[in-house]
């Protein structure tokens, strides 16, 4: 960094004109995604409300009613040669038709025989026909929470978190994530399309083993067009000494990996989704007298684990979408540094959905970072308001400015595949707090543009730790930076979302973006 005339002093130096007349910005970095979204345009259907586009960069129209959806399931069920084949799909939320949810019956009319699952965009829902309700044992007799009944006890075929979901995930060749080396390319693709240049796998089963460690190691090499953090579910563990063990490894791994992948680090997940109605919520709870949500791991579970973790010196981030659970965390995280001083960990509460003022000022005094999911305000903004959460309580959700105020490091994030991986819409989404209707859910909490881009940059680069390399256009870090058509500080804030990525450079290497046809997928 520096003049045109400070740096041709070094030898060999050539001048590149090529983005002579578009706009550099830091590399994007996110912090929350999935890489076995790659993976999910093939062999699986969209139906989800909005439209989407693929790595391809090819347009897949949204299902806004539930007609659309079934429509299209029984399209594709139809042009399928074989009858063993399950037919799975994602992106559906039951939300978007509370007068005529999808359940068990409404599959049933696409096929009573093949094996069919839709989950839900956030991840922490399914719905499944009679056939896998069969296949699986699951009946009027099934006690697993999570398995949803109609008023005569007999099963609907929702199936909510991961205790009743897992009662058929291995009827779906490894379920909605997926991974293999085919994906992770489709996943670092997509980031290239969207600026994204450093990007975080928030939750994988596969690092305690050389097989599962091999998809990563053997893909992600020098020249992967992203960089890579992934972190290990810490799942399952009970009180025992299970959670130690796994610290124990996940440390070792450290040393592992190379400048595009990085391991060593471990995700909590301790609620669920506000929107399925499984999210933790402290008082008032949700509207109409709908029961609190599902805990993921029960309290001791979670503080053993967390201990563990912390002791082993892993950065741990943390699922909390309700107060309630940002209260768990807070109140653990308290628990195990008072016993174990960890200076600079730089723990993270992700979602922080609901996480309230008071929460924000402890978390500054702890140390603690707020990933921010503020896609949630335009994808879900109006269903909190008007069903969920009520309008006081929903426009004070998402509350990046209260974070800021209160000296939490933060960053805004897409979970993809919950919501598209677009740091621009992430950011035009912090910045509005646009709802779908056009309403501003808690102007009171809006960023400005130079802290919606530091968010999205040094931010999340900060709490993944990985400021001193990426995140900024400095002297002595690695030269990632996003290709813009536009400048962001320079258009409408309602329109950043829609500028137009034209590719990314990763350590000074120039990467395409993808940007397909604007004809939509039939």
């Amino acid at each position: 960094m520096g003049s045109v005339e400070e740096l041709r002093a070094y030898p060999n130096t050539v001048i590149d004109e090529r983005y002579a007349q578009q706009v550099m910005v830091p590399g994007f970095v996110e912090a929350h995604a999935h890489a076995g979204s790659g993976g999910m345009w093939e062999g699986q259907i969209y139906v989800g409300y909005f439209d989407r586009t693929d790595p391809n960069g090819n347009l897949w129209p949204g299902c806004t009613s539930t007609e659309a959806v079934l429509r299209r399931l029984r399209e594709v069920e139809s042009a399928m040669r074989d009858t063993d084949t399950p037919l799975q799909a994602w992106g559906m939320d039951n939300i978007y038709f509370p007068k005529q949810s999808i359940l068990v019956h409404d599959l049933d009319t696409i096929s009573t025989t093949r094996l069919i699952q839709i989950s839900h965009a956030n991840g922490h829902v399914a719905v499944v026909n009679s056939a896998v309700l069969a296949k699986a044992g699951i009946d009027s007799s099934n006690q697993t929470e999570g398995v949803e009944k109609y008023a005569d006890g007999m099963p609907n075929g929702e199936l909510r978190e991961f205790a009743a979901m897992c009662l058929v995930h291995h009827f779906f060749e490894g379920g909605l994530l997926a991974l293999s080396a085919r994906a992770l390319s489709q996943f670092a693709q997509d980031a290239v399309n969207h600026g994204v240049t450093t990007i975080t796998d928030l939750g994988t089963m596969g690092l305690l083993t050389e097989e599962g460690r091999a998809v990563y190691t053997d893909t992600v090499d020098e020249n992967f067009p992203v960089r890579l953090n992934v972190f290990q579910f810490g799942v399952g563990l009970g009180t025992g000494p299970l959670a130690a063990a796994m610290a124990e490894h996940l440390a070792e791994l450290k040393s592992e990996g190379n400048e595009n992948l990085r391991f060593g680090h471990v995700k909590l997940i301790l609620d669920g989704s506000i929107q399925g109605f499984t999210a933790r919520l402290l008082a008032p709870g949700y509207l109409g007298d709908q029961p609190n949500g599902i805990w993921n791991i029960t309290p001791e579970e979670f503080e053993v684990a967390f201990t563990a973790f912390h002791r082993a010196g892993l950065l741990i981030h943390v699922h909390c979408n309700g107060d309630q659970a940002s209260q768990l965390f807070l109140d653990t995280l308290e628990a195990v540094l008072t016993k174990y001083p960890r200076p600079d960990h730089r723990h993270t509460i992700t979602h922080s959905q609901l996480t309230t003022q008071a929460q924000y000022r402890r978390a500054a005094a702890l140390g603690a970072c707020a990933n921010i999911f503020s896609n949630h305000l335009w994808t879900w903004g109006d269903q909190h308001a008007d069903r969920i959460l009520g309008w006081d309580r929903a426009s004070r959700m998402d509350a990046a400015r209260s974070a800021l105020d209160a000296g939490v490091p933060i960053s805004v994030h897409c979970d993809t595949p919950v919501t598209e991986l677009n740091p621009l819409k992430s950011m035009k989404h912090a910045i509005t707090r646009l709802t779908v209707s056009g309403r501003v859910l808690g102007e009171y909490e809006c960023l400005s543009v130079h802290e919606a881009l530091h968010a999205v940059t040094l931010g999340a680069a900060y709490m993944l730790k990985m400021d001193e390399e990426v995140g900024s256009l400095e002297a002595g870090k690695r030269a990632d930076v996003a290709i813009l058509a536009r400048d962001p500080f320079e258009v409408d804030p309602q329109m950043i979302g829609e500028i137009r990525v034209l590719g990314t450079i990763i350590g000074g290497r120039h990467q395409d973006a993808k940007h397909g046809t604007s004809d939509p997928v039939q």
